[in-house]
């Protein structure tokens, strides 16, 4: 027996997220900054996430 590796699909590494996040806390100090943050980023997308900042 041997076995064979077959690449995924285009259609088939698009169905997965690159990046994935659920339910986000990020605090400095006693800041809360982000709260409850969900994210799903596909490959090939491009996120731009910009504050008060820039």
């Amino acid at each position: 027996m041997s076995a064979q590796h077959i690449p995924p699909t285009t259609a088939d590494s698009q169905a997965q997220p690159a990046i994935q996040m659920i339910d986000v806390h990020k605090w400095y100090g006693e800041f809360h900054v982000l709260r409850d943050i969900n994210l799903t980023v596909r490959r090939g997308e491009r996120i731009v996430i910009c504050g008060p900042s820039g």
